[in-house]
């Protein structure tokens, strides 16, 4: 459903990023709520809508929201994006698809919050991977734990989900249809995600063993790191240096939209019952970046990317 990060020159969101408010403290506990859901007989929508056999392994080909509130998290996607829906459900179990001009985009489940509970709600990142009892093996020996599955999920493919050894929570998907092609997101669309940690050298460590990544230091300076992880000849993703400073952050994926205009977007959201959690300001290559809450909490980034910039990773 997610369009390829295809940016190499624009891989590393400013360091701004990592100031977020203890959002990711109940990760854990939202998808481990969420997993009855998954686990339920709905069928969930195909990945790609004309099945292809186009595999990119390591590349985030999906995101999905674990909310307490569908209706007003879609009402509040729909005037922020543009996005609209396409709803499944079984019994109680509510699934919605997200499309942007016609392209799925995302997915969002309901999960109700049982009175007196604290979950944070929050977007899921899903990685490409060709064998997920295969990628289960490896992740547990290098000191994951596994959270959900691997299961098969109908109309989707094999998925699992896990907490990495920093604790930052995440997904794999051997899809059914195939993956999304490479190609540059559209605005509205997901163009990047970012692995916040404490220790990016080692983490990047674990997902090359995970998904075969090539790992560039990108580092600038001695107080924080910056890795690019890439497969296929494209970037996919980047690790980045958690700061020490910050005890009520703790490791997690970051997900990001492609905006026009990072400004004009983080006071939209705040219009439509959002909050920014980092301001927009200028990341090292010239765009502006922010990271913004939904009205129920689950944290995303907006980015400006040109478009006159290539996915290929530059050697």
């Amino acid at each position: 459903m997610m369009r390829p990060q295809n940016n190499s020159s624009r891989i590393q969101p400013d360091r701004a990023q990592c100031f977020l408010k203890k959002l990711f403290l109940t990760t854990f506990l939202c998808v481990m709520g969420a997993t009855s859901v998954m686990a339920s007989t709905l069928r969930f929508p195909a990945l790609v809508e004309a099945t292809t056999q186009e595999h990119h392994t390591g590349k985030v080909i999906f995101t999905e929201l674990v909310t307490p509130d569908i209706a007003a998290a879609k009402q509040f996607y729909a005037r922020l994006f543009g996005w609209t829906f396409q709803d499944t459900q079984n019994g109680t179990t509510v699934y919605s698809e997200a499309f942007l001009n016609g392209h799925p985009v995302a997915g969002l489940i309901h999960r109700t919050v049982p009175a007196g509970e604290h979950k944070q709600p929050a977007w899921l990142t899903f990685i490409s991977v060709g064998d997920v009892d295969a990628v289960k093996e490896t992740a547990l020996k290098k000191g994951a734990k596994i959270l959900f599955g691997p299961r098969d999920m109908p109309d989707r493919g094999r998925e699992a989900v896990f907490a990495d050894p920093q604790g930052a929570v995440f997904a794999v998907l051997a899809s059914t249809s195939g993956d999304p092609a490479d190609v540059l997101a559209e605005p509205g669309e997901w163009v990047w995600s970012s692995l916040i940690t404490r220790d990016p050298d080692t983490d990047a460590a674990f997902y090359q063993e995970l998904f075969n990544y090539e790992v560039f230091d990108l580092s600038s300076d001695k107080t924080a790191q910056h890795f690019l992880l890439a497969s296929g000849n494209f970037a996919r993703a980047s690790a980045n240096t958690l700061p020490t400073s910050r005890a009520d952050s703790h490791p997690h994926w970051l997900n990001y939209v492609r905006v026009k205009d990072t400004v004009n977007m983080a006071a939209k959201a705040v219009t439509l019952g959002g909050r920014i959690l980092v301001e927009p300001r200028v990341d090292r290559h010239g765009g502006k970046i922010a990271v913004v809450a939904d009205p129920q909490g689950a944290p995303f980034g907006l980015i400006e990317w040109p478009d006159d910039e290539s996915g290929k990773v530059s050697r």
